[in-house]
């Protein structure tokens, strides 16, 4: 990993730890051990650093996820761990990150949306229809429709007005939101395979 990446994992741990604005220009720079001077040679800006990071740790996300599915034997454990994954990702997510991304930075949202819009849709949707050409998830869903719910429930969950995240555990939202739908999507073969990764993931 290059200084600059090293860098920015930093600054994203930081974030999704704190939220954006709980972390000044100082703060970030002291817990970096880097100089002011090498922080300005890095970023321009605060609103670049904001965006750079983003930008990283959605390629970080995606280098994590092709290698989670080269593990996946069929496409219903294929779903299962981009949710079991989704699971651990939220619990360690301070919701306050995405509410500083949509207030204070959103042309940086927007990309994260651009992202699911040209990756993560058009990526559980294949996954999604090979299920069903192979016979793991029923023939008569809309798969279109299906993958808008499944992106849709993610939006319900980081809503806080939804599910304030001082009355509820998100990644226990996570899991039932999911983990059910998931299920219901699937054939009775599909359905055997996704109660054994239920089982073994202690979920």
């Amino acid at each position: 990993m290059t200084f600059i990446e090293t860098i920015l994992e930093e600054i994203v741990r930081l974030f999704k730890q704190n939220g954006i604005e709980a972390n000044t220009q100082d703060v970030i720079i002291k817990k970096l051990d880097i100089r002011p001077s090498t922080f300005q040679e890095l970023f321009s800006d605060r609103h670049e650093m904001v965006r750079k990071a983003v930008v990283f740790d959605m390629e970080q996300q995606k280098r994590a996820q092709a290698k989670l599915l080269a593990k996946a034997k069929n496409p219903v454990e294929e779903i299962m761990l981009l949710v079991n994954e989704g699971i651990k990702d939220t619990k360690e997510l301070n919701l306050q990150y995405v509410l500083d991304l949509q207030q204070h930075y959103p042309d940086v949202w927007r990309l994260g949306l651009d992202h699911l819009d040209n990756y993560s849709y058009p990526l559980v949707s294949e996954i999604i229809n090979k299920g069903i050409l192979e016979g793991y998830f029923r023939k008569d869903i809309n798969l279109h429709l299906v993958t808008k719910i499944i992106f849709e429930q993610l939006n319900m969950i980081i809503n806080p007005a939804v599910f304030p995240p001082e009355r509820y555990d998100l990644s226990e939202v996570y899991r039932s939101v999911y983990l059910y739908y998931i299920r219901g999507i699937c054939t009775e073969q599909g359905g055997k395979l996704a109660e054994q990764f239920f089982a073994s993931k202690n979920l």
